[in-house]
């Protein structure tokens, strides 16, 4: 199993968890050659990755400009001045003092008490969306609902009108599929393009915002830039991964996270019946399906991991979907369950990185299944196995056809 272990087939991705388990059962970390990465399987591994500081999400404050380029190139990532000043380089792509800095003026608008002051507008828009379909009795529940979210919704935080947000989700689809595997130049240049336009794009609604300061994070950040906190380049690279940081992985966890209920409809039974189930049932669905099952670090000075040495400069990957299903720490961890509890899954990272949108995903999963389960008494899949995407860095359906019935 483990000798083909190959993230991009269709195996994979129908069902990539008897490959995790043969990962986890080896005794050393696997190294996977067309990523010269170590793949980090088991929880407690991955756990402790997370929470090193010494493992780090780029290495270029250690590496002299060659150096730099010359893992660019390694990584197909050179000749693209848009996505490298503002992608490559982020809140989430840099570390120290710098990390700390940006985060803590982001992390003020991303607190629960600010998140949960969203939870109307985000129930305005679901009911808005759905009352658009009530007249369906069958839709994709993907592209038809699910896609239409989270674009929506942090865009409406940051400060984005309702008629741009679905041209930034693509944006930031296409910006963000150049990180997973096997991604090739094709890739590249739709990466770069989106960039670039999405560059311009922030460039006219920062002017707006100046002439006329909004409620809004984007105003917030601008202030930010005002008062010599954040450089411009800083501001636009930061609203650029507000917007992609939680689109597709939230569009990915609500169609795999349907798709979990009907797969068992035991625990949707659960669910309806008892609707205060709906927070450990979102983290359930977190934890089965992870909608970012890889991230990878580097070790910027010699360690071990899992009972092996390790150069500094070693990259890893933190297989996120496979702790998940570690049964080191969770009980039957093949099972789906509404009632898991404790549920310490790892789903939106750890230490320094932890995902700053983690309020705001539970949240929006919390409205939308609730929502689901009190305006449609019958939902049913049409295809019995529906198409997940391919790769080692996404986890969700690509479509998820269904039936249903207005309650």
């Amino acid at each position: 199993m483990v000798e083909q272990f190959d993230p991009l087939s269709e195996s994979f991705a129908e069902n990539p968890y008897p490959a995790y388990a043969a990962l986890r059962a080896l005794p050393e970390p696997f190294y996977y050659a067309p990523e010269d990465t170590w793949l980090l399987s088991k929880v407690a591994d991955v756990e402790a990755a997370a929470l090193d500081k010494t493992m780090l999400r780029t290495l270029d404050e250690m590496l002299d400009e060659d150096a730099r380029k010359a893992q660019q190139r390694k990584m197909n990532w050179h000749d693209m001045p848009y996505h490298e000043r503002f992608v490559q380089w982020n809140m989430l792509e840099s570390e120290g003092d710098v990390h700390d800095r940006l985060r803590s003026l982001v992390s003020r608008e991303f607190t629960p008490g600010m998140i949960r002051k969203q939870r109307e507008a985000i129930q305005a828009f679901v009911d808005q969306i759905l009352d658009s379909l009530m007249d369906r009795s069958e839709i994709d529940f993907i592209q038809d609902f699910a896609a239409h979210i989270p674009g929506h919704i942090i865009g409406h935080i940051l400060g984005v009108p309702d008629e741009d947000c679905p041209q930034l989700g693509v944006w930031s689809e296409d910006v963000v599929r150049f990180f997973n595997v096997g991604c090739d130049d094709n890739d590249k240049r739709i990466a770069e393009q989106a960039t670039k336009d999405f560059y311009f794009y922030l460039l006219e609604l920062l002017e707006l915002r100046e002439n006329a300061p909004q409620d809004d994070v984007l105003t917030k950040l601008l202030q930010c830039k005002n008062t010599g906190e954040m450089t411009e380049d800083e501001l636009i690279a930061t609203s650029m991964l507000i917007l992609m940081a939680g689109h597709g992985s939230t569009i990915d966890v609500l169609g795999s996270g349907m798709h979990c209920l009907l797969k068992y409809p035991d625990q949707h039974q659960k669910l309806r019946h008892d609707p205060e189930l709906i927070k450990l049932a979102v983290q359930e669905m977190f934890r089965f399906e992870s909608p970012l099952p890889y991230f990878h670090r580097f070790a910027s000075e010699d360690t071990e991991v899992g009972g092996k040495k390790f150069q500094a400069g070693t990259r890893f990957g933190l297989l996120y979907g496979a702790a998940n299903r570690d049964p080191a720490r969770f009980a039957q961890p093949d099972t789906f369950d509404v009632t898991r509890k404790p549920n310490r899954h790892v789903a939106f990272g750890g230490g320094t990185h932890f995902c700053l949108g983690n309020h705001l995903a539970r949240l929006d999963m919390e409205v939308i299944f609730t929502t689901l389960n009190q305006r449609f008494g019958d939902i049913q899949s049409v295809d019995e196995h529906p198409p997940y995407k391919r790769g080692l860095s996404v986890r969700g359906p690509e479509s998820l056809r269904i039936h249903w019935k207005a309650a």
